[in-house]
């Protein structure tokens, strides 16, 4: 089949890779121009550079309205588009144009998770799994129907990086069973549950703040969910940010006001949280490890010389 590709950073480098490995014939590649967000300058392998490298025709856009690049895709007489991460919405003049439509490939297990930075999200709310979805695209974002599922677990050390090399393992084989699906008529369109649906706005860096009264359980995720090279969980100490690279939940149970820099548990320091922490029977988080704005890591130990204090 002739395919068209709109995607973009890692996960549409992959469709691509994936896509120009098949047997199919990728007759134009749309993605966007660098940006300065942070969770874009990560995990950005260039669509636009692979497809260079394969002499497919590529168009940059922030958003697909001109009609330059409608005459270019109806030019490409594709049998179906593929997306992976574009980012904006896209015209049904567009997605519905192939006679095949458009196949979106997901981070998430929809109907969960639709939206931006699912794996965080879940990650964060102690999901056992997450994944990939191979859907058609509709006009409500990540609510099409679905072609294809697979998952990986969640274990109770799993970090977002981790879970990032997990699942976008899985978008090759997604997308060339789910071509093959395709042409083969052999597709089953399964329509998603909506009474399950739950739509993430992107993250920004202020989403990794610290919200010391949540529970010390779902800080720990938190901090997780934050790895390197992501923008690290952070809260501010004496007026200086403060990230958080490792962190548990206290064996003890710790009674005060959340945010209070109380005591030292093992390695680490316990930092009293949860809204009902009054009540003395919540764990504090550990804090393990810190980074500074200057780059500086240390030990919490190191860090936290004398006990007394709150964290905002």
């Amino acid at each position: 089949m002739r395919v068209v590709m709109f995607g973009h950073q890692t996960w549409g480098h992959r469709t691509l890779r994936a896509l120009l490995e098949s047997s199919h014939e990728v007759v134009l590649a749309v993605t966007h121009p660098k940006s300065d967000h942070a969770y874009e300058k990560i995990w950005d392998d260039s669509v636009a550079d692979l497809a260079a490298e394969h002499d497919v025709p590529v168009l940059l856009r922030n958003r697909p309205t001109d009609p330059e690049l409608l005459q270019a895709v109806k030019d490409a007489q594709a049998d179906v588009i593929v997306a992976n991460n574009w980012r904006t919405w896209l015209p049904p003049e567009i997605y519905d144009l192939p006679p095949h439509g458009t196949l979106n490939v997901h981070d998430s297990l929809l109907p969960k998770y639709a939206g931006f930075s699912p794996i965080i999200w879940a990650l964060i709310n102690g999901e056992p799994e997450v994944g990939v979805t191979a859907h058609r695209m509709t006009e409500e974002l990540d609510a099409g129907d679905i072609l294809i599922q697979r998952s990986v677990p969640v274990t109770p050390t799993s970090t977002a990086t981790d879970l990032f090399f997990a699942t976008v393992d899985l978008i090759a084989p997604i997308v060339h069973e789910g071509l093959d699906l395709i042409e083969s008529g052999r597709a089953v369109w399964t329509p998603q549950d909506r009474s399950r649906a739950s739509f993430f706005h992107k993250r920004a860096v202020e989403d990794s703040r610290i919200d010391w009264t949540w529970p010390a359980e779902e800080l720990e995720r938190l901090v997780r969910a934050q790895s390197d090279p992501y923008p690290n969980a952070f809260t501010v100490h004496k007026g200086e940010r403060v990230r958080v690279l490792e962190a548990s939940v206290s064996e003890g149970l710790y009674g005060g006001t959340p945010g209070r820099v109380f005591i030292r548990e093992g390695d680490g320091i316990v930092i009293v949280a949860g809204r009902d922490a009054r009540s003395g029977r919540l764990p504090g988080l550990v804090i393990r490890k810190v980074r500074l704005d200057d780059g500086t890591e240390l030990a919490a130990t190191d860090y936290f010389r004398t006990m007394g204090g709150y964290l905002g």
